[in-house]
C-alpha cells in the first residue's frame, strides 16, 4: 500500500537568460534531478515552469519609451484618465512611468479601500469613522486631509505619494480621485485607459456605454510591436514585471509551443505522458496583509490538454460521515474506494466534470507551484509534481 500522496519538488536550473533554449534547460534539469533523487516518472506527472523565465527566454521586453510611444499613438489628446491601476512598484510603476512620459496630464481614478488585488490605500478603521463610504467620491485634497498619512504596513509607503512623484518626474501633470464607480472618470476626461486586470472587460464596457470617447484597456497597450519591441497580442502590458529602471518583461506569448515541445521531449526520454504548464501568480490571499497574489491576467497562459478541466473528487469526510457512518478501518477504506471508482466510471470521457472544488486544475496546480517556487532566491523556476491525480483507489 502506498503511504505518500502528492509530492512536489522544486527543480533547480541554471540562471536563465534571454534567448536560452528553455525547453532543453527544463528537460535537462529534470533528468538531472531524477538521477540525483532517484524518483520514477509516471504518466500524468506534471512539470510546471514559471512565466518569468518563459518571458525572459523569449526576450519579450519593452522599454518605457516604447510604452510612451504606444500610449501617445492611441491617445493623441495627451490628456487621459487612468482607471483602477493596481498599487505596485513592481507591477505598475514602470507602466505608469511610460504613460506619464507620453502624456501631458493624467487623472488617476483609484478604488478604495484597496485595489483589486488587495493592496491597501487607506486605513479602513479611519474610513469607518469618517463621513465617507464605499459609494463616495473623494478628491485628492480630501484624501490628503483624512487618509494621507497612511503607510502600507509591509512597505511603509503611501502609494499615492509614490505615484504622484513618479508622474511629476516625467513632466506630466497628475490629479487623483478616489471612487469605486469607474464612470466617475468621465467627469474629468472622456479619453480613458482602464488598468484593472480581472474585471477589465466589464469596466471597459461600462465606460464605453457611459460615453467614453477614446478608450483602451491596459491589455491593448503593447499588444503589437513598436519597431522591434516585444509585445503580447493577448494581454499587452498585463502580467508584466519590472526588469530595469527603463525596461519591463512582458507576460509570455510562446507558452503553447513550449509546453508541447517539453512534453514531446520527455515522452521520448521517459516513455511517459507528462503534463506541462506555464504558471504565473497563484490565486491565494495573504490573511494579514489581505493581498491577493493574483496580479497576472491568468494563473496559467499555456498548458497541455491533460490539464484541462476541474478536479473529479469526492469529499471523503462527507462520504465517511453520511454514506458509511457504520463502517471503520479497512472496511471503510474499501467502501470509499468503491465510491471513487464509481464516480470515475461515471465521469469517464467527460473533460469538464463536477468536482468538490469548483476551480480549474491549472489554477489549483499553478497556486501550488507558485507557493513552492516563491519569487525570491530558491532558484527553482521549474516545479515537478507527482501523485496529484492519484486517490485512494490508485493504490
Amino acid at each position: 500500500m502506498r503511504n505518500v500522496g502528492t509530492v512536489v519538488r522544486g527543480i533547480r536550473t541554471p540562471i536563465i537568460k534571454e534567448h536560452d533554449d528553455l525547453a532543453n534547460i527544463v528537460v535537462d534539469s529534470l533528468m538531472n534531478a531524477q538521477k540525483s533523487e532517484g524518483f520514477i516518472f509516471h504518466d500524468r506527472d506534471v512539470v510546471a515552469i514559471t512565466e518569468a523565465v518563459v518571458g525572459i527566454s523569449e526576450g519579450n521586453y519593452v522599454t518605457v519609451d516604447e510604452i510612451a510611444q504606444d500610449v501617445k499613438n492611441k491617445f493623441p489628446s495627451g490628456n487621459i484618465g487612468v482607471v483602477f491601476p493596481i498599487l505596485s512598484r513592481n507591477r505598475f510603476s514602470m507602466i505608469l512611468k511610460g504613460i506619464a512620459r507620453g502624456m501631458d496630464k493624467i487623472t488617476m481614478l483609484l478604488s478604495f479601500p484597496s485595489d483589486e488585488v488587495g493592496n491597501g490605500i487607506l486605513d479602513e478603521n479611519v474610513l469607518d469613522d469618517s463621513k465617507y463610504n464605499l459609494s463616495s467620491v473623494i478628491t485628492e485634497d480630501e484624501y490628503k486631509e483624512t487618509f494621507g498619512t497612511w503607510l502600507h504596513p509591509f512597505t511603509g509607503i503611501n502609494m499615492v505619494d509614490f505615484y504622484r512623484d513618479l508622474v511629476k518626474n516625467e513632466n506630466c501633470e497628475v490629479e487623483f480621485v478616489f471612487a469605486n464607480d469607474p464612470k466617475v472618470i468621465l467627469n474629468y476626461t472622456k479619453d480613458v485607459l482602464t488598468c484593472d486586470i480581472h474585471t477589465r472587460l466589464r469596466t471597459k464596457k461600462i465606460l464605453t456605454d457611459a460615453g467614453a470617447n477614446t478608450i483602451y484597456g491596459l491589455y491593448e497597450i503593447m499588444n503589437s510591436p513598436i519597431g522591434d519591441s516585444g509585445f503580447n497580442p493577448d494581454y499587452g502590458l498585463l502580467g508584466s514585471n519590472k526588469s530595469t529602471e527603463e525596461r519591463l518583461k512582458l507576460f509570455p506569448k510562446t507558452g503553447d509551443k513550449l509546453v508541447i515541445d517539453i512534453q514531446n521531449r520527455l515522452k521520448e526520454l521517459t516513455g511517459k505522458t507528462i503534463e506541462v504548464m506555464v504558471y504565473g501568480d497563484g490565486a491565494f490571499k495573504d490573511p494579514v496583509g489581505k493581498i491577493w497574489e493574483l496580479a497576472d491576467p491568468v494563473v496559467s497562459p499555456a498548458y497541455t490538454k491533460g490539464l484541462v478541466g476541474t478536479p473529479n473528487e469526492i469529499k471523503l469526510k462527507y462520504v465517511s460521515d453520511n454514506m458509511f457512518a457504520n463502517l471503520s478501518g479497512d472496511e471503510l477504506k474499501e467502501a470509499i474506494k468503491g465510491e471513487i471508482r464509481k464516480k470515475e466510471a461515471d465521469l469517464k470521457g467527460k473533460m469538464l466534470a463536477q468536482g468538490t472544488t469548483p476551480r480549474r486544475l491549472t489554477d489549483l496546480i499553478g497556486s501550488l507551484c507558485d507557493l513552492t517556487s516563491g519569487s525570491g532566491d530558491k532558484g527553482t523556476p521549474v516545479v515537478f509534481i507527482q501523485g496529484y491525480f492519484d486517490n485512494l483507489a490508485s493504490d
